[in-house]
Parts: structure tokens; sequence; C-alpha cells
């Protein structure tokens, strides 16, 4: 069979299958085989990866000019880096002569960054300074048509930076829409913001960066089966049954989150996350409204997924039973790596007027829960490998395997729109609904199904 057949026929099958997924995601059911699939990954890398904005870097990591970090949009490397004017950059890691891997280093500071080739050498703004004997050997070729390719959009929201390969994609505020809202209860708390404390964790989990990613979006049911020796350790302090009281929030298309919260001043707490009390007579209004403090103060948890591939998790944890647990901040990118591979890069965040104590007391909470050797990650690994196993099978396909994603439809469990509720969104109450990953996947399918210029639906999935 020719070439050109077979990707034809490729083609017609992802075409099929995500129109299923389209048809079917509002009744709750998804195909299995969307999971590590190797013909569904070859278009997700252009039509999701290649669209969407994408999760770089936080400023805190390149504070100062040559600053750079080496990061991924699909598969392809970048380099962010600020320059001398202090302006991000998010260039694609290629010498523009002869697409030679230019950096080597996944981050550092450097006054310009230089091609082992041909000796082709940029600025960190990503302009071309020059060559060895450049008269001779280039005389009056124009350099400002020969710098670094840039990334097609660069937008930044409380410090965190993201980009995207495509012109036609709606700027990032748009993008974001609801979910910036949320965003800001971690975030923007106070004047100060936050930072980054350390490089970021990278390990690898056989699965689909899907998996993850709809995990990220509100999977809190599991917290009762697969992580209640978190609760038996002493690692996580709110009670199961109590933490299920909060809301499921569709922020925006494709944008989902959890909230686990204090339904009224006589609920338990923690009180803003658990943050320590000295750092919370800090937080203010300066750059959130009163509604989103408010909402920051009565939140326990707060976990959600921008998409496609970025989760952000704040929460009261504790690495040693015998000490308090105290709120850490953790930003995971679910990076793929192939259709049954993801690889997690994993980030502690802290505040940056918090004390060098708290800041240590937090980092170590959140080494021992959500990270590599973390309680949570070793739960998580396991299932997540295992749906990539059924998704990828010749069973699954052949079968027409379906899963089940119906909790939250009308009928079906106790969660109830909130009509109320102060934030942007879509929102139900309490947390026993899958309308968060529906959300996911309806976006999903729609820019699967998209062409070049055009963007979903943005009616969340409800």
């Amino acid at each position: 069979m020719s070439t050109s057949i077979q990707r034809n026929e490729d083609e017609l099958y992802v075409d099929r299958l995500m129109q299923d997924l389209a048809e079917g995601v509002g009744k709750g059911e998804i195909p299995a085989s969307i999971f590590s699939n190797e013909r569904v990954y070859k278009r997700e890398l252009r039509q999701v990866f290649g669209r969407c904005w994408v999760y770089m870097a936080h400023e805190s990591e390149i504070p100062n000019p040559g600053d750079f970090v080496v990061r991924k949009i699909g598969e392809d490397d970048f380099i962010v880096a600020r320059d001398t004017d202090g302006g991000v950059n998010v260039m694609l890691n290629a010498c523009s002569h002869r697409g030679v891997q230019l950096c080597r280093s996944d981050s550092g500071n450097a006054q310009q960054f230089r091609c082992l080739y041909h000796g082709w050498t940029f600025a960190t703004d990503g302009k071309l300074r020059g060559a060895p004997v450049w008269k001779k050997s280039a005389g009056t070729m124009c350099k400002e048509a020969n710098g670094l390719v840039h990334a097609a959009q660069v937008g930044i929201h409380q410090g965190l930076i993201f980009a995207t390969l495509d012109k036609s994609a709606p700027p990032l505020t748009e993008y974001l829409g609801g979910i910036g809202w949320y965003l800001d209860l971690i975030f923007g708390l106070n004047e100060h913001g936050v930072e980054v404390v350390g490089p970021p964790q990278r390990f690898v989990i056989p699965a689909d960066w899907k998996s993850p990613a709809e995990n990220g979006a509100g999977d809190d049911f599991h917290l009762v089966t697969l992580h209640r020796s978190a609760s038996v350790l002493g690692a996580f302090p709110v009670n199961p049954v109590e933490n299920m009281k909060g809301y499921h929030v569709q922020a925006a298309p494709g944008h989902s989150l959890s909230l686990s919260m204090a339904m009224s001043e006589e609920d338990p707490g923690p009180r803003f996350i658990g943050f320590p009390e000295e750092l919370i007579e800090t937080f203010n209004t300066s750059s959130i409204t009163e509604d989103q403090l408010q909402a920051s103060r009565m939140a326990r948890v707060v976990v959600g997924n921008v998409f496609p591939n970025l989760t952000f998790i704040a929460l009261p944890v504790s690495e040693d039973s015998s000490k308090p647990p105290v709120a850490a901040i953790t930003v995971r990118v679910w990076q793929p790596k192939g259709p049954d591979h993801v690889e997690v890069w994993n980030w502690f965040f802290v505040y940056k007027n918090a004390t060098p104590e708290q800041k240590q007391r937090s980092y170590s909470a959140g080494l021992g829960t959500f990270s590599m050797a973390g309680l949570f990650e070793m739960d998580d690994s396991e299932p997540w490998a295992t749906i990539s196993k059924t998704g990828s099978s010749v069973a699954a396909e052949l079968l027409d395997f379906k899963l089940n994603y119906q909790r939250g439809l009308p009928g079906i469990g106790e969660a109830e729109l909130v009509e109320s509720f102060p934030g942007p969104g879509v929102v139900y109450t309490p947390r026993y609904e899958e309308g968060v990953q529906r959300n996911l996947y309806k976006f999903y399918a729609g820019l699967m199904q998209s062409t070049p210029g055009e963007w979903p639906d943005t009616e969340v999935a409800g």
C-alpha cells in the first residue's frame, strides 16, 4: 500500500473517531481508542499543541537579562529568554542557517546564543549578530531577515508565560477566559506575587497526556479511593467526605477546575488553603477583587487544568505526620513524549514575601506528596498507565469500547447547577460530577476537527 493511501486511511480513521467523540461527549461517552493511539497523536501535535496556548515558564525563572530556559511545545524545543531590554522571547531552538540545535543547556545565562556548526550568533532577543568571516561569506545578506524563529504569540498572566504557534489563535486573555479569574486565587493574592523554588522535576509515566490533564480538571472522587492512604497517613488533613463539599467549574471552553471550599463560616478549615497566618495577613485586593479574595479565603483545595496540559494545584499537605499541614502550590505540565508516554514537568511555587522557613516548609511538604517519589504521584501513575494500555488495545477498537463520563448529567447523581457563584463559568455542587472532564473533551474534539484559522464552539459542555 502506498504511503499516500495509508495516510488518507489514517486521516479518515481519526475523522471518524473524533466525530464519534463529538457526538458522544454530551452523553458522557468517550471512545477508549482516543488514548495512546498513534494516529490520533500525530494529529494532536498539529491540531492541539500546534494551535493552543501552551505554558512555557514563570517569569521568576528568568529574572535577569540573559537568563533562559529550554521548554517544549508539543515535541519541539523552544528557548525562553529574557533579553537586554527585559522582554520575554520564545524562540525555536534551531539555528536559522541549517536548523542545528542551538542551545544545549536546560537553563542558564547567556549574552548570546552561538551555533556550534557554522558559528552563527544570535542575541537573546533572537536577532542575528553575525558569523565568522561574515564579509567574505555573507556580504550584504540581511541580518534582520535571518534571526531566530519566534513563537507566533507570547502572553503572560500572573507571571505565567504562555506561547502559541498559531497566529490566528485568540489573545491569551481571551483564550484563558474565566480560568484566569481562578488562577488569580492562587497566584495573585498580594502585590509581591509568587516565585518558583528550584528547577522543575522531570519524570516519565507510560501514559497518554490526556489522562493526567483530565484528572487535573477536577477528578475528585478518586481521593476517597485511590488516595485514601493520604488521609490515613496524615498527609492530607481534610476529611474525605468534607473535602467533597465545594464546586466544579467549567471556567471556559476546555478549561476546568475543582474547588474544595468551606460552605459557611462554621465549616472546618483550613482557610486560604493552609497558608501561614503571618502570610495571610499580607493578602489583599491590589490585583484581585474582593470576591476573589473571599473565594480564596474559603478554599481548602484548588485544582484545575488550563487546556491542553497545564495543571495547577494548591492544597494543605504534610510530608510527615508529625508536622502540621501547610499550603503547597505545584504546577505541572503533562509533556507528551509519543502516544503512550508523558513526561511530567513539576514546579513548586511560594510567595515571594514568605519567610525562608515558610518557603522551605512548603517546598518540603510538596516534595513529599506531589513529586516523583510523592505519595499522590505514585498512586496516580498506575491507573493512568493501564488506561493507556486499554486505549491502545485492538479489543477497544474492534468492540467500540466507550468509557463512562456520565456523572452529573441530568438525573445522574446529586450535583446541581449553581446560579449565584461569584466567579465565571458553569458551576456545579457538590463535586460528584464529571462535567469538568466533558468540557475538556468537547473542546478537544472541536480542535481536532477544526480547519486552520477556525476555533471550536465557545459554549462549555455542561
